[in-house]
């Protein structure tokens, strides 16, 4: 063998060591995927998606980068499903109960009244199965899901109105989502309008409707409710926990490598965790501002919470009866309900109690020694 060709030889030995060496990282092409959300930039329910974004991108630096397109710079809100169902964005961010009318599981995935709260979902999508039953309804459509957050109790309804009494409700128009809170709000008299978030502000000043529901005190804040409302009606019997989440285009995900798409389920858990302590958080900051601004908060009777949850389970049993994929749904989630109950009964005195503080001024100054 000439020298020549042993150092030819002995090149490709090196170059074929170095390639198939364990642990040496293979250089892929960059995958670029393009994302749109419901929300607007304007509303504060956006920052999830946000987080989400760079959680991922920092975790697949170099292998999957994700733009973010606010509503509507690609599609507008209510066109997210389509967009990723067709591939035309991969990646969408949503509240599930936008798409009720495609399957009225979609509304038990966004909100049931008087339903579950913030910690009982997120226990059920973590523990209870709740991921699974959801990616089954949204899998039928040719698409993935992963939750990301879950929002506390909404804050009720806004207005220039008050609805402390069951006769309040009557001939009322309301900006409400969601299929059974339509149900419900007939039930009372009222009339459901339905508008997308940034054509609520508009409807209130001009008197188009009388009360209106969003979202968080938070978010509220940021679509301008206080200019345009003095009257806080609570609770948010309609929605006391949000979830929302991510729809991803399944042909996409299948075109992934298997350790990029189990980054996708890291980030959405570290969004879950920062979703969650981020809007409770900020709510009760927002909840202040709005007690500051003078606004006049009212409470509803007791005996129309206990109607309005008897009328929430006779809806819900009702479309179960109709619909075996929402009943699965549901099943899944109060079954999950049901095992908490062995817990709860025994918090109530504590967990329902006011948050009681100490002598806050005491503390300051020993902290600050």
């Amino acid at each position: 063998m000439t020298k020549r060709t042993l150092k030819t030889v002995s090149v490709i030995v090196v170059l074929i060591a170095v390639i198939f060496a364990p642990g040496t990282p293979v250089v892929a092409k960059l995958i670029k995927w393009k994302a749109a959300t419901v929300w607007t930039p304007a509303i504060t329910l956006i920052k999830a998606d946000q987080y989400f974004v760079k959680t991922l991108n920092e975790l697949c630096k170099g292998e999957l980068e994700v733009k973010l397109y606010p509503a509507p710079q690609i599609v507008s809100s209510f066109e997210v499903f389509g967009a990723v169902q067709s591939g035309v964005v991969k990646i969408g961010f949503d509240w599930p109960g936008y798409w009720a009318g495609k399957d009225t599981a979609f509304g038990a995935l966004g909100a049931l009244p008087c339903g579950p709260g913030q910690m009982d979902l997120m226990t059920w999508i973590i523990k209870g199965g709740g991921d699974k039953v959801a990616m089954d309804v949204f899998e039928k459509h040719g698409l993935l899901y992963f939750f990301h957050t879950v929002l506390p109790p909404e804050s009720g309804l806004r207005g220039k109105r008050s609805f402390t009494k069951r006769e309040d409700f009557k001939g009322a128009k309301i900006r409400m989502s969601g299929l059974f809170q339509g149900k419900i709000l007939k039930d009372l008299g009222a009339s459901q309008v339905m508008l997308a978030g940034q054509e609520i502000y508009q409807a209130l000043e001009k008197g188009v409707i009388d009360a209106a529901e969003f979202s968080t005190p938070d978010n509220d804040w940021s679509l301008g409710f206080q200019e345009v409302t003095s009257v806080w009606n609570s609770p948010g019997w309609h929605q006391p926990a949000s979830p929302m989440g991510l729809m991803v285009n399944r042909k996409a995900w299948d075109q992934l490598p298997p350790h990029i798409q189990q980054k996708f389920k890291v980030a959405a858990t570290a969004t879950m965790a920062w979703g969650i302590a981020h809007y409770n958080y900020e709510g009760s900051l927002y909840a202040k501002k709005f007690m500051d601004k003078g606004v006049t908060v009212n409470y509803l009777d007791e005996a129309v919470m206990e109607e309005i949850q008897k009328l929430s389970y006779y809806h819900i049993v009702e479309e179960a009866e109709k619909n075996p994929t929402f009943a699965k749904v549901v099943y899944s989630m109060f079954s999950a309900m049901n095992v908490l109950t062995n817990t709860r009964d025994k918090e109530l005195g504590l967990l329902s109690r006011q948050i009681i503080l100490p002598d806050m001024e005491k503390l300051r100054r020993a902290a600050t020694q």
